[in-house]
């Protein structure tokens, strides 16, 4: 009895007290943050690791609930269509006879090269009448028909095309084209576009021989590059 209460009455045994060392983490060793244009929320998950003396590294990761984002770090490029899908619209809109839709697709200032004419038009008045002219010129019969379309780039677009009349491929018509877009007052505009049609008269090799009678006039008389 006299040992059992002398067993009761002495110290509990407890195991040596753990030392820690404290090493402050560097985070955010991963931070990876999903956003959704729609809620505009996002969740970042963190992870941190925990060093100590007695244990091997450690790795917690935990996810905060979505939290509501800023104004500030919106970014209007992420929530308005492609500037390929704007060339797409643009190219329906004139297929529909729509220039009420393409209005609104190009800016104020834009600059519209098609290398059949002399000139470039300069405006969004002067090219939606040249579009008029050319819309009220043709059939709806006669359709662009794009055959490829960079997607990569949020500011450039080059298109590959052609003509189609009910669907079958219009002679001498294929093109393509290069658009360059800016964010405008919150819309993705056309500020410059580029067209290069296939020539009806085809001069072959021809074409070499002007070129090489054109650069031997500007090595005799280097004056002339003055009048290019």
């Amino acid at each position: 009895m006299r040992s059992t209460i002398s067993h009761l009455l002495s110290p509990t045994l407890l195991p040596p007290p753990l030392n820690i060392r404290r090493k402050t983490p560097t985070f955010p060793l991963k931070n990876s943050r999903k956003f959704s244009s729609s809620s505009r929320t996002r969740t970042s998950e963190i992870q941190l690791k925990v060093s100590s003396s007695s244990s091997e590294n450690q790795t917690v990761t935990f996810a905060p609930s979505p939290t509501r984002k800023d104004d500030d770090d919106v970014d209007d490029s992420d929530v308005l269509p492609s500037a390929s899908d704007v060339v797409r619209s643009f190219y329906k809109g004139i297929n529909d006879r729509d220039l009420g839709s393409v209005e609104e697709l190009i800016a104020e200032k834009c600059v519209y090269e098609d290398l059949i004419f002399p000139r470039p038009f300069v405006g969004r008045k002067a090219i939606l009448e040249f579009f008029k002219k050319f819309i009220d010129s043709f059939s709806k019969d006669l359709q662009f028909a794009i055959e490829d379309i960079s997607a990569e780039d949020s500011l450039a677009v080059g298109v590959t095309w052609h003509l189609e009349w009910k669907g079958k491929a219009f002679p001498f018509s294929k093109g393509c084209s290069f658009y360059r877009l800016e964010v405008i007052n919150g819309t993705r505009q056309i500020i410059y576009g580029r067209d290069i049609v296939e020539p009806a008269i085809k001069p072959g090799e021809a074409a070499l021989v002007a070129i090489q009678g054109v650069v031997w006039l500007l090595q005799r008389f280097p004056q002339l590059a003055d009048q290019l």
